[in-house]
């Protein structure tokens, strides 16, 4: 019998977590309490946030479902490990999809990981070999989870940084946002000692240190970090204009593009245009814009034109036909 109420909670939540419909006798006998003490309990439950559903019945039961909010979860050893080395695997190779949003996750978990368990996880980790670009652009997880956790708590950030020629410097920012542009990771940060805005390529950081001091967010030159991101990368190269129309809806398509890239205008409910400008390769545009998964049709220009031609036959050749 636990006889503990904050100890009988989580062994309840716990319970409740697993997917399916608790009889409320069964609860009790689980607990070792009565089954009115087991109401109880459900409206504390309920009253923290968590949304325990009743059925009616001569037993009656219980299930937790979703809800409007995100309340914590209980997590077993196991849970917790192969979560933990899920984001590590897509934060270390900037998967597209894994944005800022999980490298916060990843960061909170590893943050309460009992280091037993957090020495698993790098272990596993280290005896797996991912499938990468090939451009050596992998990440420590740990250098993520502590921009992460900076972005996040307004704290400065302090690190090594190596440019593309190889410089060597040490930095001291205002983290503002990470922007993955699904190849790579990119910090967007104000620096201080050139009182300026800058992005770093995340893969070339080393040794970023939390500094613990605070501050309030400064104003971007621009309204998101993703344009920003775009703007600066389009100043330090060659760029190009295309135009693209798609047979669906804008907002499905801007699900489907990196942020970057721009966002479509719709031209009316079934179709939208994409006008933007990019320094990436017309061959790598061509497959993104074929992974988008719906009809589209390339106005310009001619080399990506040809790029999506190429790209087409050969998919149909692959295909047999």
């Amino acid at each position: 019998m636990t006889t503990d109420t904050p100890a009988r909670l989580l062994q309840l939540l716990s319970l409740l977590q697993t997917p399916r419909e608790w009889p409320g006798g069964e609860l009790a006998d689980r607990l070792g309490v009565s089954r009115r003490t087991v109401r109880r309990d459900i409206d504390r439950l309920r009253e923290l946030g968590y949304p325990v559903q009743a059925t009616m019945g001569a037993d009656g039961g219980y299930r937790l479902v979703a809800g409007k909010a995100m309340p914590p979860l209980l997590l077993d050893d196991e849970e917790a490990v192969a979560i933990a080395v899920g984001l590590r695997a897509g934060a270390g190779h900037a998967v597209e999809g894994v944005d800022e949003a999980s490298v916060r996750a990843l960061a909170k978990l590893e943050q309460v990981l009992p280091s037993r368990l957090r020495h698993r996880v790098s272990t596993l980790q280290a005896a797996t070999t991912p499938l990468t670009s090939g451009d050596g652009a992998s990440i420590a997880p740990e250098t993520l989870t502590v921009m992460a956790s900076t972005v996040a708590g307004r704290e400065r950030l302090r690190f090594a940084y190596r440019a593309g020629d190889g410089t060597e410097s040490r930095r001291v920012t205002e983290p503002y946002r990470l922007v993955s542009t699904g190849r790579r990771w990119y910090l967007v940060a104000y620096d201080l000692d050139r009182a300026d805005w800058r992005t770093f390529r995340v893969d070339r950081v080393s040794e970023p240190f939390a500094t613990g001091a605070r501050f309030a967010p400064r104003e971007l030159p621009t309204g998101s970090a993703a344009e920003y991101l775009r703007r600066s990368m389009y100043r330090r190269q060659e760029t190009y204009e295309f135009t693209v129309t798609f047979a669906a809806p804008a907002d499905v398509v801007a699900a489907r593009l990196p942020a970057w890239l721009g966002r479509p205008e719709p031209l009316d409910d079934g179709t939208c245009r994409l006008r933007a400008e990019t320094g990436d390769s017309a061959q790598w545009l061509a497959v993104r814009l074929a992974m988008t998964g719906v009809e589209f049709t390339v106005h310009e220009p001619e080399e990506l034109l040809r790029h999506v031609r190429e790209l087409g036959g050969r998919l149909v050749r692959a295909g047999g036909a």
